[in-house]
């Protein structure tokens, strides 16, 4: 543990800060609506590593074991039945399970003395399908029961679980109403999933983005992590280290899932610098030793990607409260009518 501890301290030493002003020899890129007044972001620093493979990821704490939920999964269209989930231990680097193979899009959550695993079956011909539920106790036996069953011929694909007052909530997404969006189901047991009524993360009026959700539960809110696009709908209300950035992460929270209200930080969540590509999403966070760290891909979303890590040097909680200042006017989102609300 002091080991584990002495590297991330060492790693962070020379690591990009994600803060309000760019890394040396960048400049800030914003769009034509980007409010200069905004106030700064937390403190969400990079660290200077990647896993080459992959793409959605769950990073979790199981029985001690910090691992990293995964997927591998073809860019060819005739490999997609090839995907498959993998577990790998965060400080041996070893691959600790496999499962689910024509499975991805996997997310994660540990509950007592199981992991569950959540997969979205993967097809040659059609696309995406149905998300399933992987459980298992000891990481070698595995077992599997469907989950979200997609209405008529949608195509589903990223899924998020968090605990609540009332269960588990999950985010899973679609490509419908709008390419990209994602809607809520609730469950008591993990097993048995009810789609949350009359409500939807779907951009309805400007059609933009609203893709791969991570959701969490720190009372009073709901926070979700989601995809936007730069040159549409929100994004166009943040300031970006680099102008060929396309895709990045923003943060949302919501006392009752159906009026949510966005960051009004300077910049996006996640925006990439040089190196990652167009793109900072799919991103998914844990805390560990005091510590908080997000996950994301870079990339091209296309033809190349990696996982990278960037560290809050503080409880999840406080993370998730400090893009959230107090008395700064923010956009909203309306999930019941599908339209964000600009202040």
């Amino acid at each position: 543990m002091r080991c584990r501890a002495a590297l991330l301290m060492l790693m962070s030493l020379c690591a990009t800060a994600l803060s309000a002003e760019p890394p040396k020899g960048q400049s800030a890129s914003a769009g034509p609506a980007a409010n200069q007044e905004a106030p700064p972001n937390p403190n969400l620093v990079k660290l200077p590593f990647s896993f080459p493979r992959g793409m959605e990821n769950t990073p979790v704490v199981f029985r001690g074991r910090v691992l990293l939920v995964q997927n591998d999964r073809s860019t060819k269209r005739d490999e997609q039945e090839k995907a498959s989930l993998f577990v790998q231990d965060m400080v041996t680097g070893q691959e600790v399970a496999r499962l689910g193979t024509g499975f991805s899009f996997v997310s994660a959550l540990v509950d007592g003395e199981e992991l569950n695993i959540f997969g979205t079956v993967n097809t040659n011909e059609e696309w995406t399908k149905d998300v399933y539920r992987f459980w298992s106790s000891d990481l070698k036996s595995w077992k599997q029961e469907l989950a979200i069953r997609r209405e008529g011929d949608e195509h589903l694909f990223n899924t998020s679980v968090c605990r609540d007052d009332r269960g588990y909530l999950m985010a899973y997404e679609s490509n419908k109403p709008v390419q990209w969006s994602f809607r809520f189901a609730r469950s008591k047991d993990l097993a048995r999933w009810e789609p949350v009524p009359g409500i939807q993360f779907a951009d309805l009026a400007e059609q933009s983005f609203c893709a791969c959700p991570a959701i969490r539960h720190v009372a009073p809110y709901y926070y979700v992590i989601y995809g936007i696009q730069r040159e549409k709908g929100p994004g166009l209300r943040y300031q970006y280290l680099l102008p060929e950035t396309k895709y990045v992460t923003a943060i949302a929270r919501s006392r009752d899932l159906a009026l949510w209200e966005l960051s009004p930080t300077r910049h996006p969540m996640l925006d990439p610098v040089t190196g990652e590509g167009i793109n900072n999403t799919d991103a998914d966070l844990f805390e560990f030793e005091g510590n908080t760290y997000v996950y994301y891909g870079t990339g091209d979303q296309a033809t190349w990607g990696t996982i990278r890590v960037a560290r809050y040097a503080g409880p999840m909680k406080e993370l998730l409260e400090a893009y959230f200042p107090a008395n700064v006017p923010a956009i909203k989102f309306d999930a019941a009518h599908g339209k964000y609300l600009y202040p």
